[in-house]
């Protein structure tokens, strides 16, 4: 891979526009500023978020904000057709033809405003794809400059394997989070950190301020014991019992909040002791660790 230093968060942008905040393009611009000022350089998209609005808001607000193109790192992903929006879709699929990809690509490109994106990545895997096509796509928009690395989005590890056996995949970005901790133990992560792919966790903090749940109930207990000797948010917590796993999980956060944003970041700087990152994943369980 290209030598990418994504930010140790990175600030998902899927709930800035029409599916959550509504943010006018000059709010959008002031929290991107906010984000650079406090060491979250890197933003997270994918061409569907605001039913294929919010990159296009995102790329104006860039555009307004005088934000050096090289101080941040743009991703994105394509290959879901939704039914969302102004597409003609019948029903929701996906599209991973070559002509799609590039397309998809390139129209990000434009929404974003800028000429390149950090990182691509493939949504959801489909049943329908041809390992083939995608790394024809893939090398086409890395060898003109329009991509500079490529990844999956919630891919098994024999899915990634079937694209790997064409073209290098850098990232894998899935579901992780104290209340969702299945990939550390099906192999997922092991498997990442074997073949050098950087995981990235959506939803970071779980079900944890969601759900009233006995799982929930029982973290929430044991936060606030975590938040009293760290003198840490319980976020900013969850977020360190992500980051300490030696994988080098990077958290997306899909806070809308810039002084949550801000807070966030002191994640990179906690370490839990080391019976309090195992008495998270036990109140999780339910049980004592196998």
């Amino acid at each position: 891979m290209m030598e990418i230093n994504f930010s140790p968060i990175i600030a998902g942008c899927m709930n800035w526009g029409a599916w959550q905040a509504n943010f006018t393009t000059a709010q959008m611009a002031d929290l991107m500023q906010t984000c650079v000022n406090n060491g979250i350089t890197t933003f997270d998209h994918a061409d569907i978020y605001g039913g294929y609005t919010t990159e296009a808001e995102f790329g104006a607000a860039f555009a307004q904000s005088g934000i050096a193109r090289d101080a941040i790192q743009l991703i994105s992903k394509c290959g879901i057709q939704h039914t969302v929006g102004s597409r003609p879709n019948k029903v929701k699929h996906y599209d991973y033809s070559k002509n799609y990809i590039i397309w998809s690509a390139e129209n990000s490109l434009k929404n974003l405003k800028t000429e390149y994106l950090d990182l691509l990545l493939l949504h959801r895997p489909s049943p329908l794809m041809q390992p083939d096509e995608i790394a024809e796509a893939v090398e086409k928009l890395k060898s003109s400059g329009k991509i500079r690395s490529f990844g999956v989005s919630n891919f098994t590890n024999s899915q990634t394997d079937l694209i790997r056996s064409r073209t290098k995949v850098d990232v894998n970005q899935i579901e992780f989070s104290a209340t969702a901790y299945t990939p550390m133990l099906d192999g997922s992560l092991d498997y990442m950190q074997v073949n050098n792919i950087k995981p990235m966790a959506w939803s970071p903090v779980g079900s944890v301020f969601k759900h009233d749940t006995p799982q929930t109930q029982r973290l929430n207990k044991l936060l606030i014991d975590l938040v009293a000797k760290y003198e840490r948010p319980a976020d900013v917590i969850l977020f360190a019992w992500i980051m300490q796993h030696p994988a080098g999980i990077i958290p997306v956060s899909g806070s809308i909040k810039a002084e949550r944003l801000i807070n966030q970041m002191k994640a990179k700087d906690l370490r839990l002791d080391l019976e309090d990152w195992f008495a998270i994943w036990t109140e999780s369980m339910g049980e004592k660790v196998p």
